[in-house]
Formats: structure tokens, C-alpha cells, sequence
């Protein structure tokens, strides 16, 4: 039994972190493709705003996406429920914003 519990363990380790780097995988794609010479700031942002999940569905309260924008800015510059639409938004955001709007930045 205890095997078997191991097993499932592993199983679910394995599950997870397959998740989270693909997560990244697909994030940095799209992060690097509208921010391009700050891909790896942004990344740093993703990484503190979305807990390292990296995950399109990171919410906290009214803050959603890879980006964390809140409803305010969602209604403005958009969002999706995939990384390629959330680093769109976030990246005109930042164009009008800069940085300073993000905790993690």
C-alpha cells in the first residue's frame, strides 16, 4: 500500500510539473513575442504574478491572466482565457502605463 501511495505521488509531482512548464513554455512564447527586447522583465512579472503557475487562469479576486489585470484594464485593452490574448492586452498596457502598475514589477 505504501508503494502504491508513493506511486500516486510521483504520478501527480510528474502531473504537475509537466503542467507548470508547459504553462511557462506557452507563456514565454507569447510574452516574448509582444515584448521582445523586455521578454525577460515580463517573464519576472508573470513568474511573481501568477505565484510561478504561470497558468492563463491565475485569478486573485478581480485580477485574472499571466498578467494579473484587473477588470478595469481588462475592459480597456481586452483579455482571453489564453496566454497569447493576455500578453496581448498586457503589452498595451504597458505601452500606456509602463511598469508601475504591476506589484511585481
Amino acid at each position: 500500500m505504501k508503494r502504491f501511495v508513493l506511486a500516486l505521488v510521483a504520478a501527480f509531482v510528474i502531473i504537475v510539473t509537466d503542467a507548470a512548464a508547459s504553462n511557462y513554455t506557452r507563456a514565454r512564447a507569447a510574452v516574448c513575442y509582444y515584448f521582445r527586447s523586455n521578454c525577460d522583465f515580463a517573464m519576472s512579472v508573470v513568474r511573481c504574478e501568477t505565484g510561478g503557475t504561470y497558468s492563463p487562469y491565475a485569478r486573485n479576486g478581480q485580477y485574472w491572466g499571466i498578467f494579473q489585470m484587473g477588470s478595469r484594464e481588462r475592459a480597456r485593452y481586452g483579455h482571453s482565457w489564453d496566454v497569447w490574448g493576455q500578453a496581448r492586452a498586457a503589452h498595451a498596457y504597458y505601452v500606456d502605463a509602463g511598469w508601475s502598475r504591476w506589484a511585481c514589477a
